[in-house]
């Protein structure tokens, strides 16, 4: 071993027995070598003595991008040499050939030297080296080696150049033609006669390399003569190969994708319907009802699904009576086996059955009327997708625990039906009452069933009749017509033997969900829909995913029926009780469940019930009591339990106060503000004593975040609810949200008190002005006014928690200023914050990364410009807010910022911006006068080297009231001094 192959095997070593520092003086050596003028002598040689196949394998890679990267340079000596020694190799067997030699040599090595070949055929086919492929087959006697090399020579030779199953530059696409033409005049005929005669010769033998053989025509007819395959010798070859039981089943399958690709061939729809017809493919139709081995099989369905889906374009663009009558006979003689394969078997080609059954069925739809066979390709259609939408009962188990294995095949399925019931929805446009036949007799069939093994195919059934309201309208639900009429009771009366699987459970409340606008029109159904969710087929049901799925469905249902459930409250409170009293149990509150179905959602929907003013004043207070009393009462227990003890984080005492909080808070929303506060103040009193209770929680638990959250969204909810008469509870509120100082904290209360400010408006003016200062104080502590504004900096969840602050803090001050209470401000408290937060405005203004957040910052200087900019006396409103205003935000803002390159004007909001910009000129000229043009004059637009005819340009469209003209006018005039200054702000 010299030198150069022990540096190869160094740098091709993959079980770290070299250090690093060595196997990179190894790769740089052989980079050197290889770049040497004799590197193609120093690779022959060794590829004609060496056994070691990484030596093998970097000798064939250094000839192939020698050639490729080389080969123009190279002179006729060398050319000639590259040339005699790859074709020897290729075809030489005489038990030297230590590259090709039998089994020894790795498939990866015989296809990289196929891969060398084929680059000198690209460069040298016909013009330099005519008779390449004619020599290939002059040495195919020498038997199954050479055989083998042949076959990889014109794989590779597809897969570099002439596939197009791969994206390929023009040069590639011309040398591509020339060598398809040479070959099409020269050598393909031969070719085909060798492939037929190794077929024939090794099909008992040597089944692999019939394989290959036969992989390899299968790239090549799409683009020879079809006369050379289409015709009475190689076609009945081929069937015989597809038939004949004793054959391997890869020997099989690979005939028939052979057959496959004769199908397939591109040509005019009469020859093609000729084709398809002479070939009798309808020989192969039995093998599908056989016990044929799965390879095979799929290989048929793909044989059988190409073949139908050629017969169906040729029937498309047929224009004679006798073309349309043969491609239809075909087409009905194919399908039977299709839909065969499709109901029985496990297949690969499901997607391209799809898609053929999908073309069939938009070629129903075109038609005015369907005859009887092929409404019964409709059915059979259906009966297809009913099979392929069944779960595989191998699943049942893992599916009914929602385990790793059991979310996965959940999911799978969920992506495999979408396909399928796009289908479905087709079929019954093109076949409505074949398609509602079709799903009655299914539901029918399955609310008979009397077996608990049928599971995966009531679950199906249920599916289908599910699927079918996607595209009904609303009045047909209502009316309920085709099957709904006679399903939805059949199916609201029923308990199925397999109701305590998983998923027929869901899919039996979603379905019954989905019409559930038809009960709402027949009231008569209405004890029935309940009887459904409230029983075990719903919310008592021993699955806790279930229960809580159909918690949520019924809380639906009862925003649906709403007014008509009216007589009912009372059943279906009882029915809830356990339910309702489970809720805050520790077992339940801890039990997972994904998504947002955490069982709230009964509470909800008993809200929506008992707060509807349709119920009678004493049955309301006496519903609403007997839910709010026991709760309240134990959140009172267990906060005084802590207290006793102390505990700041008593988690069994945490999680079920959490549930109540949470249960107080969904039950609220059935109430509205009027009903609670002006017609029934009785029921306001009720949600005022429970707001009472719960503010306790955050006395008792001052640093639990999590309940501090859901107190403080029960607050949000009492602003809703109670309007005005929450006020007296603010300041208690307020003061205990106020007790933590953590972005988070701090977030939650700004958003409450937007919710204030957004609606009580000047009300909330003292409320602010005490909490302003804190907050301020706070923030401005938290938040540097350059946090964040020039871009990312992390994304810890410390960095989100700021930016969340920043975004909510800029929201609040907006809103502040927004609803006439700037005065807030100003106020004895805060003035000594003006100074930093008119600082943090200007600043962010300018520069904050988000539009949006800029154009807030800009309106709330317009909004303080129209409050303070008054004078009275001469006397300024706010001392030094004009001059700030001028100095600080009239030429950074609306100047300077707006001449950044990154102040694009062909974004949205970037475009929203300016138009804030403008505003804010005008309204500072109209506040300022002659100050603010004398300003923005000199120390602006004269500063940037803007001409004196634009400047006063400028002057004359401010003061006119024209403003689309002067945004137009100040657009040309940015870009006009951003070319001059050529995007160098040097005079900053």
């Amino acid at each position: 071993m010299d030198d150069l192959e022990r540096a190869i095997l160094i740098s091709f070593d993959e079980t770290g027995s070299f250090d690093s520092g060595l196997k990179s003086q190894a790769i740089d050596y052989c980079q050197r070598i290889k770049e040497t003028p004799s590197i193609s002598s120093i690779c022959v040689e060794r590829l004609w003595r060496t056994e070691s196949v990484p030596v093998q394998f970097w000798c064939l890679q250094c000839l192939h991008d020698v050639i490729r990267a080389r080969y123009s340079q190279m002179g006729s000596d060398e050319k000639d040499f590259i040339r005699r020694s790859v074709f020897s190799i290729v075809c030489v067997d005489d038990g030297k050939n230590l590259l090709v030699r039998g089994v020894g040599s790795p498939a990866y090595i015989k296809n990289k030297l196929a891969q060398v070949l084929v680059s000198l055929i690209r460069f040298e086919y016909p013009m330099v080296w005519s008779s390449v492929f004619l020599d290939l087959l002059s040495h195919l006697s020498k038997g199954v080696v050479v055989i083998d090399m042949f076959c990889r020579v014109l794989n590779a030779l597809d897969d570099e150049l002439i596939s197009l199953d791969y994206p390929r530059n023009a040069e590639e696409v011309a040398d591509a033609r020339r060598i398809k033409d040479a070959m099409r005049q020269q050598c393909v005929s031969q070719i085909v006669r060798a492939w037929y005669d190794i077929v024939s010769m090794y099909r008992n033998s040597d089944s692999e390399l019939c394989v290959s053989v036969l992989d390899s025509m299968t790239r090549y007819i799409s683009w020879i003569d079809i006369g050379l395959i289409a015709n009475e010798v190689f076609i009945p070859l081929l069937f015989e190969l597809i038939l004949v039981d004793g054959l391997p089943a890869q020997l099989r399958g690979a005939a028939a994708g052979c057959l496959l690709a004769v199908v397939s061939k591109r040509m005019d729809q009469q020859s093609k319907l000729t084709l398809l017809q002479s070939l009798k493919v309808n020989r192969v139709f039995g093998l599908v009802a056989k016990d044929t081995d799965s390879e095979l099989l799929s290989s048929i369905a793909e044989l059988l699904t190409g073949y139908a889906t050629e017969i169906l374009d040729c029937s498309k663009g047929m224009t004679s009576e006798d073309g349309k009558r043969i491609s239809a006979e075909l087409l009905d003689e194919v399908l039977p086996s299709v839909f065969f394969v499709m109901q029985n078997d496990d297949i690969d080609e499901t997607f391209s059955v799809i898609q053929f059954l999908s073309g069939y069925v938009a070629t129903m739809k075109s038609l005015s009327t369907l005859t009887e066979t092929q409404l019964l390709h409709m059915t059979q259609i259906l009966e297809v997708i009913r099979s392929q939408i069944c779960y595989n009962p191998f699943y049942r188990d893992h599916l009914e625990v929602l385990d790793k294995i059991g979310k996965e095949e959940e999911d799978r399925m969920l992506d495999h039906r979408k396909d399928l019931l796009i289908l479905l929805r087709s079929v019954g446009r093109a076949a409505p009452d074949v398609t509602q036949a079709f799903i009655r007799n299914s539901v029918a069939s399955a609310v008979a069933s009397s077996l608990d093994s049928n599971v995966e195919e009531v679950e199906a059934a249920l599916s289908l009749f599910y699927a079918l309201g996607e595209s009904m309208s609303d009045e047909a639900m209502r009316s309920g017509s085709g099957p709904l009429g006679e399903l939805v009771p059949m199916l609201l009366s029923t308990k199925l033997p397999c109701h305590s699987n998983r998923l027929v459970a869901l899919v039996y409340l979603e379905t019954i969900t989905r019409y559930m606008k038809f009960v709402h029109e027949n009231s008569q159904y209405i004890p029935m829909a309940l009887a459904a969710f409230l029983d075990e087929r719903g919310i008592h049901h021993p699955n806790v995913h279930v229960s809580r799925r159909a918690s949520y469905l019924f809380m639906r249902v009862v925003k649906l029926l709403k007014s008509k459930l009216v007589p009912f409250i009372r059943t279906i409170l009882q029915s809830l009780q356990d339910t309702v009293a489970q809720f805050t149990n520790m077992g339940f509150s801890v039990k997972e469940v994904s998504g947002s179905e955490d069982g709230s959602h009964i509470f909800e929907a008993i809200g929506i019930l008992i707060g509807m003013e349709e119920v009678p004043l004493e049955k309301q207070s006496e519903y609403l009591s007997s839910l709010l009393t026991p709760l309240c009462q134990e959140v009172k227990v267990l906060l005084e339990s802590s207290k006793a003890s102390n505990l700041q984080d008593s988690s069994t005492n945490v999680l079920v106060i959490k549930q109540i909080v949470m249960a107080i808070n969904v039950l609220s929303k059935g109430f509205s503000e009027r009903l609670v506060t002006a017609s029934r103040p009785a029921i306001g009193l009720m949600f005022k004593r429970t707001l009472d209770m719960l503010l306790q929680v955050l006395v008792v638990f001052p640093e639990v975040e999590s309940l501090r959250s859901k107190v403080a969204s029960f607050v949000h909810r009492m602003v809703e609810t109670l309007g005005a008469a929450v006020f007296p509870y603010l300041p208690k509120a307020l003061e205990q949200l106020l007790a933590q100082s953590e972005p988070k904290e701090i977030v939650q209360l700004l958003v409450l008190l937007n919710q204030l400010i957004c609606k009580f408006k000047a009300s909330v003016r003292d409320i602010l002005e005490e909490v302003f200062p804190i907050i301020a104080s706070r923030v401005f502590t938290i938040l540097p006014r350059d946090v964040f504004l020039s871009g990312p900096v992390g994304n810890t969840e410390e960095v989100r928690e700021l930016q969340e602050l920043q975004r909510t803090l800029y929201t609040f001050l907006h809103v502040i200023a927004t609803h006439d209470l700037s005065l807030v401000f100003l106020s004895p408290k805060s003035t000594s914050y003006l100074e930093p937060m008119m600082q943090l405005l200007s600043y962010t203004s300018c520069h904050h990364k988000d539009i949006t957040v800029r154009k807030a910052c800009v309106q709330i200087f317009i909004r303080l410009i129209k409050d303070w900019g008054n004078k009275s006396n001469g006397e300024e409103k706010v001392p030094g807010f004009q001059r700030f205003v001028l100095e600080a935000f009239a030429t950074n803002c609306c100047l300077y910022s707006v001449l950044e390159k990154s102040f694009e004007f062909r974004d949205a909001n970037t475009h929203i911006l300016f138009g804030e910009i403008i505003s804010a000129q005008k309204i500072m000229y109209e506040k300022f006068g002659d100050e603010f043009l004398a300003h923005f004059l000199t120390k602006g637009l004269l500063a940037t080297h803007c001409s004196p005819e634009l400047v006063e340009q400028y002057r004359q469209k401010l003061m006119s009231n024209d403003i689309k003209a002067f945004k137009s006018f100040y657009q040309s005039l940015i870009e006009h001094l951003r070319h001059q200054q050529n995007g160098s702000l040097v005079f900053r």
